[in-house]
């Protein structure tokens, strides 16, 4: 009898019309350097970031870049109208859509001088990938260069030898996936570009630990529903601490048998309730497997947070409203956060650094900027107006530093 895929891709089958069944299950590892055209389509490319092999086999990290055709080279072809144009016209401007009409060839490069101010890197949550396309245009629209990261083992540089996707057995694991993209990305930008880092859920936890160790990586952190604290309280971390941390040490592995819900997943595809096309794989309907040694690394990084950070750079954190968890899908998921406890979240957030905002999303969910349209443009015009004063001043100073090295 044939074992059930790590990935299992759900009950609910694509109509004809999805993406998605047209995606390739796994990406191609690229030659080094090399930019290769992404599912996303239109302006949208990806190149791995060798991470060396673990006992099952490569491993690697993706890097993704948005390439608005307006400032593309000129060798880009136009490109046939793809899911991505329509997604983008029915949310963007009419001038904002027509800008997704040509595509870059696989081998196309970055200028070599970035005439961006900034530059966005953005980090996916448990479970998940980069797919908001709208984020993407939305921090194009503003000058910026924007860039996504698929950590090991999640999304593009998920590969089929992987048997536990998302596993690790610390969060400093990532630590090398961060290096390599902000190197990749400075090597495109410049060693001096000013640059934010968006991260949500879980890779918001891992954010602010690297950012914390590693205080010149970023100028501004941005995080979208951070994962900070085990639901409920601390008292829930150490109760599970003890049953947990002993199974990690001897099978660290070992799959926690857990309630397989779909309610988040019901809240954000297009095949159910919400609005995304999501890889089958990558971003399933029931969630990755918890295994007993990634939940303690995560308890670990909650424990860190707790103990206080020290995070010198500005933070704003985006959560919604309200909370709602339940066992079974109900409406009111599309207008709360249904992973995380909201309360939970704000309150340890003051323990990341020394300048904290926090900005209630009304109506949004876990993942605001995947939201419904109202809320979601909210949360853009809550980052935006953070943005205008942190961001924008710290672009400001930079720019003026460096006109004052020209000058000397």
């Amino acid at each position: 009898m044939s074992q059930p895929s790590p990935l299992d891709t759900g009950s609910i089958r694509a109509p004809d019309d999805d993406p998605s069944a047209k995606w390739p299950h796994y990406t191609l590892t690229t030659a080094q350097g090399r930019w290769e055209e992404d599912i996303l389509g239109v302006g949208f490319s990806y190149t791995t970031l060798p991470m060396g092999h673990d006992d099952e086999g490569e491993l690697c990290a993706t890097l993704v870049r948005y390439l608005p055709p307006e400032s593309a080279p000129e060798n880009f072809q136009p490109g046939k109208t793809s899911w991505l144009s329509r997604l983008i016209e029915r949310f963007l401007p009419p001038t904002a859509a027509r800008s997704t009409t040509h595509t870059p060839p696989s081998n196309a490069q970055q200028p070599t001088v970035s005439e961006h101010p900034g530059f966005v890197l953005a980090v996916h949550g448990w479970s998940d990938y980069f797919y908001n396309t709208e984020m993407a245009a939305h921090w194009a629209a503003r000058g910026f260069a924007f860039y996504a990261l698929d950590l090991r083992r999640y999304g593009r540089s998920l590969r089929a030898h992987h048997l536990n996707p998302g596993f690790t057995l610390s969060l400093d694991e990532y630590d090398a996936d961060l290096d390599a993209a902000l190197a990749m990305i400075r090597s495109l930008e410049g060693h001096d570009a000013p640059g934010v880092c968006v991260a949500h859920s879980t890779g918001g936890l891992i954010a602010s630990l690297w950012v914390n160790r590693n205080p010149e990586a970023f100028d501004a952190l941005i995080l979208n529903s951070p994962w900070l604290e085990m639901q409920g309280s601390y008292l829930v971390r150490y109760a599970a601490q003890g049953v947990v941390e002993p199974i990690a040490r001897r099978r660290p592995r070992a799959k926690l048998h857990l309630p397989e819900l779909d309610n988040y997943w019901r809240s954000l595809s297009r095949l159910a309730h919400g609005h995304w096309d999501l890889h089958p794989l990558w971003r399933p309907q029931i969630a990755f497997p918890v295994t007993a040694g990634w939940i303690t690394a995560v308890m670990a990084g909650h424990r860190e947070v707790a103990r206080g950070l020290d995070i010198r750079i500005p933070i704003l954190v985006l959560t919604s409203k309200t909370t709602h968890l339940g066992t079974s899908f109900d409406e009111a998921m599309l207008h709360s956060d249904s992973v995380l406890e909201v309360n939970v979240v704000r309150e340890r957030s003051l323990k990341l650094g020394r300048e904290v905002t926090n900005a209630v999303i009304n109506g949004s969910m876990h993942d605001v900027f995947s939201s419904l349209p109202q809320p979601r443009a909210a949360a853009y015009a809550a980052m935006d107006r953070w943005s205008s004063g942190y961001v924008r001043g710290l672009l400001a100073r930079d720019n003026a530093r460096a006109k004052g090295h020209a000058q000397r």
